[in-house]
């Protein structure tokens, strides 16, 4: 039997009802319960007779907990409960079925390869190996796009413990805008994201109330600020932050939403459909390679766009074609010279 997360409420709510010695549960009762709880967990019910009895005989199973189910009969009718009033499901030993599982699953997570802060992911799996005396293999089967030179790999398990704990940091920055120029900033950090192989930190400045987004690799060194109270994240859903732009960057509230519609060459549209740009993207003509994309324009939309090159063309909103065309003639620019055989300074 599957230990899905609706079995599991099932389970845990039947064993509060076998425990519970001041009420008698009869089968109608358990459902009644049973449906209660589901209800509560995702707004629909629907539990059968027949399914509280198969949950019932799986609990009492090997590959249940082997619980001490005791049916006491009050007339024509039963009643459920623990033969042995302190027992609970909860205090015993994995199941069969769980462990295999569990095992499954560390199995699988300890052969991750290039999965970032390997230290601190590696120091779990060997807790998990050795608590439930799993041997791992070292045979690899999941390969992720990870940038082992990441500059900045360093600061990922200090920024999740601090984000997981609440602390305020110090750190020392230093920009791509003010190169060379070091900054001391204190924050709030709330999230971290990973885009194009590189890792950013969304925090809070400590006395403003806007976000900042930090390139770990730009960050020089960090530390906990013991004497600053936290202040939480309440304002901001990152399940959502990032919807309307591509990539990292959140642009200026000025800088609205807008629909691009590009056209592409026949082979990068194959390409495009496949592994779209972003959720929003809309199919608009398949013979003339047309689709567009609902988002606020912001450096990495432009750095997508003019890397595709010649592959692809903006045809609107009018603003935003005439400012990727002077991106494309100041680039155009800087290889005109190399006719004359000379190049312009960088």
């Amino acid at each position: 039997m599957p230990t899905n997360k609706n079995a599991s409420i099932r389970y845990q709510t039947l064993d509060k009802c076998f425990s519970d010695i001041y009420h008698r549960y009869y089968i109608d009762d358990l459902i009644d319960r049973c449906n209660e709880a589901l209800y509560q967990y995702n707004g629909i019910g629907g539990v059968s007779r027949r399914q509280i009895f198969e949950d019932m005989r799986y609990m009492e199973s090997d590959s249940g907990w082997n619980i001490p189910l005791e049916r006491c009969k009050d007339g024509r009718k039963v009643y459920y409960r623990y033969a042995v009033p302190d027992f609970t499901i909860n205090e015993q030993p994995l199941t069969t079925e769980e462990a295999q599982h569990l095992e499954t699953a560390i199995l699988t997570l300890s052969r991750f390869k290039g999965f970032p802060c390997n230290e601190w992911f590696d120091k779990i799996i060997s807790n998990l190996e050795w608590r439930f005396k799993l041997k791992r293999s070292d045979h690899q089967i999941i390969g992720f796009d990870q940038n082992r030179q990441f500059k900045g790999s360093e600061y990922l398990s200090p920024l999740i413990d601090a984000i997981v704990r609440q602390q305020v940091l110090r750190i020392t920055y230093m920009s791509y805008k003010d190169h060379a120029v070091e900054r001391q900033l204190t924050l709030h950090p709330y999230y971290l994201k990973e885009y194009n192989n590189r890792w950013f930190l969304l925090a809070r400045d400590d006395g403003y109330h806007y976000m900042s987004n930090l390139a770990l690799d730009r960050i020089l060194s960090l530390s906990v600020a013991e004497d600053i109270p936290y202040i939480p994240n309440r304002d901001i859903d990152f399940d959502t932050y990032f919807d309307e732009v591509i990539g990292v960057t959140i642009p200026d509230d000025e800088t609205v939403r807008e629909r691009i519609v590009l056209r592409f060459r026949a082979r990068q549209f194959a390409y495009v459909k496949a592994k779209p740009l972003h959720p929003s993207q809309q199919i608009l003509d398949e013979e003339e390679h047309l689709l567009s994309i609902e988002v606020r324009p912001n450096y990495e939309l432009d750095y997508c766009i003019l890397a595709l090159g010649p592959d692809v063309e903006v045809l609107a909103p009018a603003d935003y074609r005439e400012h990727i065309r002077l991106k494309t003639e100041e680039t155009l620019r800087k290889y005109t010279p190399v006719q004359n055989g000379s190049t312009p300074p960088l």
